[in-house]
């Protein structure tokens, strides 16, 4: 099979690359990992089938916005197929988009849920579930050519960016110059509540992009209290503002 960077760039929509992407097997160790938690299950899924394959993206292909996590939960979107869906992460980030008008649900448990985004998009640096949650830099870099694509074909409506977490700023910091925007140096430090506005680097790159710094939605994060629901839903807004979306104040 072609590695990602090769198939990637001669895709052309959103659609063929979210189709394309979920066949892929360029890492072994993720393939292995994905494919072991489907088979061996959680306890409180034993009866469900998992998905156990990469995991695209879920949102409009026309999205202004663009939430950019980590990787798929091993007993999230590793079982359930859609991005933010089925896990504890999922339930903070949906719920705070519903808060401010850009979920149609404020809930996101399974794909045919009924969940809609409104002009936002979920995606991830690494889209298979990894071992601990720790995707190495490899296969962040192999994944690299699935991101760099996606932000190509959305950069005609594409205004902002929201980066969950060290590690998805890492990632999109270093696809985001092959995508069309300039990135200045020194390169951005990642941080929550920062934010980044990148100029086109060529005329095919129709506007600027506002890159916004949060912290990841983990538990880890959620549950001590370093990431409040407030402090979400403040960067969420700022970054729908900046692409020209509406959020309502909750």
């Amino acid at each position: 099979m072609e590695p990602p960077s090769e198939r990637a760039p001669r895709l052309g929509s959103v659609a063929a690359l979210d189709r394309v992407l979920a066949d892929c097997r360029a890492c072994p160790r993720l393939v292995e990992w994905r494919e072991e938690v489907a088979r061996v299950k959680r306890a409180a899924f034993a009866d469900e089938e998992y998905w156990g394959r990469p995991v695209a993206g879920f949102g409009p292909a026309d999205a202004r916005m663009l939430v950019v996590g980590l990787a798929p939960a091993a007993h999230g979107g590793n079982r359930t197929g859609r991005m933010f869906t089925g896990d504890r992460s999922g339930d903070v980030l949906v719920r705070a988009l519903y808060d401010i008008g850009l979920a149609s649900q404020p809930t996101s448990e399974r794909r045919d849920d009924g969940l809609r985004l409104l002009g936002v998009r979920f995606t991830a640096p690494v889209h298979c579930a990894p071992p601990a949650n720790k995707p190495t830099p490899g296969e962040r870099d192999t994944c690299a050519a699935w991101l760099v694509r996606e932000l190509q074909l959305m950069k005609g409506t594409l205004g902002s960016v929201v980066v969950l977490g060290a590690f998805g700023w890492q990632a999109l910091m270093t696809a985001i110059p092959a995508a069309g925007w300039s990135v200045p140096r020194p390169r951005p430090v990642f941080g929550h509540g920062v934010r980044v506005d990148l100029a086109p680097a060529d005329p095919a790159t129709p506007r600027p992009l506002a890159v916004f710094g949060s912290y990841h939605v983990s538990q880890q994060n959620t549950f001590t209290g370093r990431l409040t629901p407030a402090m979400l839903r403040e960067v969420l807004a700022d970054a729908a503002t900046a692409a020209g979306l509406h959020p309502r104040t909750p």
